[in-house]
């Protein structure tokens, strides 16, 4: 496809991230923690159809791989939870080198047969291939990885899927289930911009800052420090990615570079009364692993350790008017 054409447009066709979907060990587990956690009842998993219905070819072989899988939907994107079996596919070679955690974002298309080319063209292989169990669709994950720090899911329907904020909700666990940001930390700030924003076919934004450390008064794990970062906002209509560049100084984003490489770091919720949700959290047994204010002083921020139940970090953002 022409260059010029792929840089106005994009790769997907559209840049609706909709769904992030999480590799989990325990469906049920997990299905109960992320009710919980966004005030929804708790769904039914379902598995998979075997070779003949899900017709599942990974690294171009046919393989018998099926998954349990619970989706969960929020005010802006979907929630997959994924628990594979222990045939060759992308999720059970992410539970297996990886662990839990976000597996992919997602993307809605017309037609993967126009679409996937022009990932192919853009250096971004197919990984995997199948067709949808419960309704007439497939999907296709294609490499993205070195570039995107994550993988990209491409979902063709033949009738829209079921997206809707859940009519039943009780108390969401943080006050709200409206998640905010997703957050990439990376090598190299401009790299992974370009590529973002060539898949999602929007300008760079600015580079912001990380600010002095006088209005940022960052404490990792119980230490003053200066936290030094530079990052990005990329807005796109349900969610926000947020890449992170970190500094020399010590900071949870750079002891994650340090430990685990380049790659999705947090999710965000906007929320009131910071103070009684980290007590509450702590409470909970997840602890504060960083702290600080935004940049310009118009805020504060709270990163909590809740990757052991909700395969993330959570940052609980405060807003002050």
């Amino acid at each position: 496809m022409n260059e010029s054409l792929t840089a106005k447009q994009p790769l997907a066709g559209n840049n609706v991230i909709n769904q992030l979907a999480f590799v989990v060990n325990d469906i049920e587990q997990a299905s109960e923690a992320f009710s919980k956690l966004l005030g929804i009842p708790m769904p039914k998993w379902f598995l998979t159809g075997d070779r003949t219905v899900s017709k599942v070819v990974f690294r171009g072989e046919p393989t018998d791989s099926r998954s349990k899988l619970v989706f969960m939907n929020t005010p802006t994107v979907q929630f997959e939870l994924i628990e594979p079996n222990n045939e060759p596919g992308t999720i059970r070679e992410f539970r297996d080198t990886v662990g839990e955690g976000i597996h992919h974002i997602a993307f809605d298309v017309d037609s993967i047969k126009n679409t996937l080319p022009v990932f192919e063209e853009n250096g971004y292989p197919l990984l995997q291939s199948g067709e949808f169990t419960s309704s007439d669709g497939r999907y296709v994950y294609v490499d993205t990885l070195k570039e995107h720090k994550t993988l990209v899911e491409l979902l063709e329907s033949a009738e829209p899927r079921d997206t809707a904020p859940s009519t039943e909700i009780f108390t969401p666990l943080l006050g709200t289930n409206k998640v905010e940001q997703l957050a990439i930390v990376v090598k190299d700030l401009d790299a992974a911009a370009e590529a973002y924003c060539k898949l999602l076919g929007v300008e760079k934004p600015p580079v912001i800052q990380s600010g002095p450390s006088e209005v940022t008064q960052v404490v990792f794990e119980g230490k003053l420090t200066e936290g030094k970062s530079q990052y990005m906002f990329i807005n796109t209509p349900l969610i926000q990615l947020e890449l992170i560049e970190p500094g020399e100084s010590p900071s949870t984003w750079k002891k994650h570079l340090d430990t685990y490489g380049e790659g999705i770091h947090h999710i965000s919720f906007v929320v009131e009364d910071m103070n009684g949700k980290i007590k509450m959290l702590e409470d909970m047994g997840y602890p504060v692993i960083q702290r600080g204010n935004f940049w310009n002083g118009k805020g504060r921020y709270a990163y909590l350790d809740t990757t052991s139940t909700f395969k993330v970090i959570i940052e609980l953002l405060e807003k002050y008017s």
